[in-house]
């Protein structure tokens, strides 16, 4: 009989690859399936922020996204009777080796991570669907069908489903999908554009709504976003249509060409009830769907999975309590919450055709958008907020600090930033990662030993001394995902003792 699969993974989008890799870095026994025959081949998502190239760079595929993708540093914001460029990323970005924004086509971000997976003996099942999902004990008994209508069943201890906004999984945990949809329908392009400067976000902002033009290289050289016209009847995507719509909206002077893929769609605001129901997670858009603002949707699908991956792993081989899983909802499903509230309040601010906010776009923006290059303060909140550097579990019931907190430095739950820099390169490898600051003597093997006893295959030690992120004598216990669990300042021992022995015990629970 075949042994059970620890976890079964539904969806070979972002988020299901990206949860796959984890997977496979840990040894866990899993399969993953998509019902498509293929991945996407149109660009789709295509911003890819400073916190998610650190994620994947443990993997070794960031350098590879980089180079196959666009570091636009510059919006161009195009006024009645002026152009405003203000600088991207250059405020707040000191901590990341990553300080951009990546245009890259969604196609190109799968191809690199399905790469990824084949190079390690992963494969896909494209054209595999999920029919069927019972409880049966500890396990999940799952219905699969091929490409060629046979059906077969397995079994598997948990299900994760990255299978969007029209879930399976979801739907068949009895999982909640509240929230509304949009009322403006939204055109996307991938195109040619004459007249516009390369190497630059474009933006055409009027009272009645908004026109971006991206830069995308692959499979076309820009992206074009864009209202329909609430006077413009719904009818099918054409350049003329286009080229009308961008002319309106005050991108005159452009000629837009050669469209490798038009679309109309709606948008959604919606989050999952929960993103855990027993066997089940639920993660990325499946979890929740929101406006493109910001660029936050693909991110956050992929920072779940990275949240959610390596507790399945360490769950599965019997190296932490089943607890833990329960802090995969703690922590993300307040960003979930989070992304979407902003996205839907800069996306209301943009497009609504509420008088007062077409006012503010038509009269006040021309006036206020030179002041924006020099109001740093609030660049750099927009910053790490976009950039999801500023994401943090501080109130995870993972993330604890030792009695006495370090006077500066990342605190427990925060990630660890790339100071100095160099540093999240040196913890990339997968597993616990224990910082040790101050002189080496204070932190010899035969006192680490009671800690890492039973556990040196899961945490690697680093002795930093004074090139640390804390100005103290410190020790920080960094978790796989680059987040840090426990923090305290001094050399006694105790409470990380105490934290290993909750969250990694020596014996198989």
């Amino acid at each position: 009989m075949t042994p059970p699969l620890d976890v079964l993974v539904v969806g070979a989008g972002p988020t299901g690859l990206a949860l796959a890799a984890q997977l496979r870095t840990y040894g866990t026994r899993f399969r993953i399936v998509d019902r498509s025959l293929d991945r996407v081949r149109e660009s789709r998502a295509l911003g890819i922020q400073p916190r998610t190239l650190e994620a994947l760079a443990g993997f070794g595929v960031t350098e590879e996204l980089v180079d196959r993708g666009n570091t636009a540093m510059r919006l161009r914001l195009h006024l009645a009777r002026r152009t405003v460029s203000v600088p991207l990323f250059d405020i707040g970005a000191t901590d990341t080796p990553y300080p951009f924004l990546l245009f890259l086509a969604q196609a190109e971000t799968e191809r690199v991570l399905g790469e990824h997976l084949a190079a390690r003996d992963v494969a896909i099942e494209r054209g595999t669907e999920v029919v069927g999902l019972e409880r049966q004990g500890p396990l999940v008994v799952c219905r699969l069908r091929g490409r060629d209508g046979a059906e077969e069943t397995v079994t598997a201890r948990y299900v994760v489903g990255c299978d969007g906004a029209h879930s399976t999984v979801r739907a068949r945990a009895g999982i909640g999908f509240e929230g509304y949809a949009y009322p403006q329908t939204y055109l996307l392009a991938d195109l040619e554009v004459d007249g516009l400067e390369p190497g630059a976000v474009h933006s055409y902002m009027t009272g009645a709504g908004m026109l971006f033009f991206f830069p995308l290289g692959s499979p076309a050289p820009w992206r074009m976003l864009a209202m329909r016209p609430s006077d413009v009847p719904d009818s099918k995507v054409t350049l003329p249509l286009l080229q009308g719509i961008a002319e309106r909206y005050g991108a005159r002077g452009l000629v837009l060409r050669d469209p490798v893929w038009m679309t109309d769609f709606r948008l959604h605001n919606r989050g999952a009830a929960h993103y855990r129901c027993g066997p089940f997670f639920l993660a990325g858009d499946a979890a929740h769907i929101h406006s493109p603002a910001g660029a936050q949707g693909m991110n956050t699908g992929i920072q779940d999975a990275l949240n959610l991956g390596w507790k399945l792993a360490l769950v599965c081989r019997g190296a932490a309590p089943e607890e833990l899983l329960e802090t995969y909802g703690a922590e993300r499903a307040p960003v979930g919450r989070d992304v979407r509230r902003f996205t839907d309040r800069a996306f209301v601010i943009g497009t609504s055709p509420n008088p007062v906010l077409r006012f503010a776009r038509a009269r006040l923006v021309p006036h206020l958008a030179p002041l924006v290059r020099h109001a740093t303060a609030p660049r750099r909140w927009v910053f790490r907020t976009v950039s999801e550097l500023g994401i943090h579990y501080r109130r995870s019931p993972a993330s604890t600090t030792g009695t006495r907190s370090p006077r500066r430095g990342p605190r427990a739950g925060d990630r660890l930033p790339d100071l100095p820099r160099g540093l999240q390169a040196q913890v990339a490898a997968p597993g616990w990662h224990l910082l040790l600051t101050g002189p080496a003597h204070l932190w010899p093997d035969e006192r680490l030993a009671p800690v890492l006893a039973g556990r040196a295959d899961l945490i690697t030690v680093h002795r930093l001394g004074d090139r640390s992120p804390w100005p103290d004598v410190a020790q920080g216990l960094l978790r796989p995902d680059g987040h840090v669990g426990y923090v305290t300042r001094g050399a006694e021992l105790g409470g990380l003792r105490a934290y290993v022995e909750r969250w990694l015990p020596a014996e198989p629970t």
